[in-house]
């Protein structure tokens, strides 16, 4: 089905609350597992139906944020969720008590119910109103993000559509667009600055009501991590900025050097050619097609599931007015079908972001099939594999994406890649030490910042740039408002994501049929599960880091950046 044509129906919140009521009772009194994975069947069909509303009330808001039907079914899903998952919880509960776990573990897996454990730290009903309100909150800034228009070159300009003027080849507008950035943020800092404060102080109440120390482990089990901890991604932290950081810095003076520069500024951070980063050839048509063509001949499993995408509409791609920022993919379960949204520019983004966001869409087809809807999806981590290992598998066909650009494109997106990896883990220790000490003042949390960008990023200066240069920079960040803690999971997949392109590098088929073995094992396996099954090493061993860094830069020293 066309998602023009998918219906949208509010779900009647009382009618699914009386129907878990009514299974949560009927469930412990249940003599067979049979008749309890029936019961744990209802469940699923409801949760489906709910995730589908729900994610189709999402990407039509995202698309159009000033949309005012969608903008109020987004506020009764910020509302209603909380309230519906007191229930929820309730039922699996009964679930998670069952005299028959061992019988129903070999319908569900083990994971399942070690993943429900979890999960039911995560709440209580005394949190449902916190909840709530951080849900508004967090709809409030994607919402003031999306409202920016920033006049430039005679046009106006949102937060996605700018990045063509802060990436080009001419230093005076790049210059340009990011101090009118820095304007529009300095312009909303007072409200950015009350947003955040007002979600570090309900995200710590949360967890302070559920017994937590702080948010940091709250997060982390709101994000369902079942195999590592806080200590493992503090140690990763460390390597970021033992071995990797000092390789960074070294391709840092090569872009200095190849841009004529003596120091970089902020503004010529993301150019790492003088004429410009290699951009795609063609706009939104030309780029599906070229990706359609490309998972055709990728392998049939990959081209059964872009085809059904095209066939299907699963896409908003071009950036215009009134659109949400970035991009996503997500699933309508009921309609066993995933969704793509981006924001196109015209910039090498186009092609990032849609082979990253097909790596996840990928995954979805996949598992569209499977029972249960929470074995369908890994832990973050995981499913960030899924899409930076995409981009990594799609290089054989960069001549269809970027013509004779190609071979700057490869460098391009390697020396991206490893550049990535110390901004996304200043993110995770930025947040982790706000929400270590709640009681930081807006101002404070700004000098945390710019203290962490001479430990990530030493080679930056923000001169010009007056509110990103006093830490005001975090505030760009979605994820820090919208998704705390997840960021370090983009880190962690980069690095598995380059051990797979290191194997295709040697073996382009042997590597993609050990990533189709991670990709099709979605969420029963976990994170460490995962990596060791395909042969890779885990992120957190000692060495790993500086192991991949090392590797990449042997290849950029071989290449055109060199």
């Amino acid at each position: 089905m066309k998602f023009s044509e998918m219906k949208y129906t509010r779900p009647d919140v009382v009618a699914i609350q009386m129907a878990y009521r009514d299974m949560a009772q009927r469930f412990p009194l249940c003599d067979s597992p049979e008749e309890q994975l029936a019961l744990l069947d209802q469940h699923e069909a409801f949760l489906k139906d709910l995730r589908t509303m729900g994610n189709l009330a999402y990407i039509r808001s995202s698309i159009d944020t000033t949309d005012p039907f969608y903008r109020e079914e987004q506020q009764f899903f910020d509302e209603s969720l909380p309230v519906l998952q007191e229930d929820i919880q309730k039922f699996m509960d009964q679930v998670l008590a069952s005299p028959f776990r061992g019988e129903l573990e070999k319908a569900t897996g083990e994971l399942f119910f070690r993943n429900q454990e979890i999960a039911k730290k995560t709440f209580s009903p005394e949190i449902i109103p916190l909840m709530q309100e951080e849900n508004r909150l967090a709809t409030e800034y994607e919402h003031l993000l999306a409202s920016a228009r920033i006049a430039i070159q005679g046009e106006e300009c949102n937060l996605s559509e700018i990045i063509r003027c802060q990436t080009a080849p001419d230093r005076a507008l790049r210059r340009e667009a990011w101090e009118k950035t820095d304007a529009f943020f300095a312009e909303h800092g007072e409200r950015l600055d009350a947003l955040y404060d007002a979600l570090v102080k309900c995200r710590t109440q949360q967890a302070h009501k559920l017994g937590y120390e702080n948010f940091v482990q709250l997060g982390y089990d709101r994000l369902g991590r079942n195999c590592y901890t806080p200590a493992d991604v503090a140690a990763f932290r460390d390597q970021v900025a033992a071995d990797l950081v000092p390789v960074a810095e070294q391709l840092k003076e090569g872009q200095a050097a190849r841009l004529g520069l003596s120091e970089l500024r902020f503004w010529d951070e993301d150019t790492l050619l003088p004429q410009g980063n290699p951009a795609p050839i063609g706009g939104q048509e030309a780029l599906v097609e070229a990706a359609q063509q490309m998972y055709r001949e990728m392998s049939p499993q990959t081209g059964e599931f872009f085809d059904f995408m095209v066939e299907n509409q699963l896409f908003d791609l071009q950036s215009k007015k009134g659109k949400a920022g970035g991009g996503y993919c997500t699933e309508l379960p009921s309609y066993q079908s995933p969704f793509i949204f981006a924001n196109f520019n015209g910039t090498v983004d186009d092609v990032e972001v849609l082979t990253h966001e097909a790596g996840h869409a990928f995954a979805a087809y996949r598992a569209r099939n499977l029972r249960y809807l929470e074995n369908t999806t890994p832990t973050m981590e995981s499913a960030e594999v899924h899409s930076m290992a995409m981009e990594l598998f799609s290089r054989p066909w960069d001549e269809s994406f970027f013509g004779e650009k190609a071979e700057e494109f490869r460098s391009y997106q390697l020396e991206n890649c490893l550049d990535f990896i110390p901004y996304g883990t200043m993110v995770d220790e930025f947040q982790t030490r706000v929400y270590e000490h709640p009681e930081m003042t807006p101002l404070q949390r700004k000098e945390v910042w710019a203290q962490l960008e001479k430990k990530y990023r030493p080679w930056l200066s923000f001169e010009g740039l007056p509110y990103f240069a006093a830490g005001g920079y975090y505030q760009w960040k979605h994820h820090i408002y919208s998704s705390p803690m997840y960021y370090i999971d983009y880190c962690l997949a980069q690095v598995v994501a380059l051990e797979f392109w290191e194997l295709s590098e040697k073996d382009w088929k042997g590597a993609f049929q050990r990533y189709l073995d991670f990709v099709g094992s979605a969420g029963e396996k976990t994170f460490r599960g995962l990596v060791h099954g395909a042969g890779l090493k885990l992120p957190f061993e000692k060495g790993c880091v500086g192991e991949v860094s090392q590797k990449v830069l042997a290849y950029l020293e071989r290449s055109l950046l060199s």
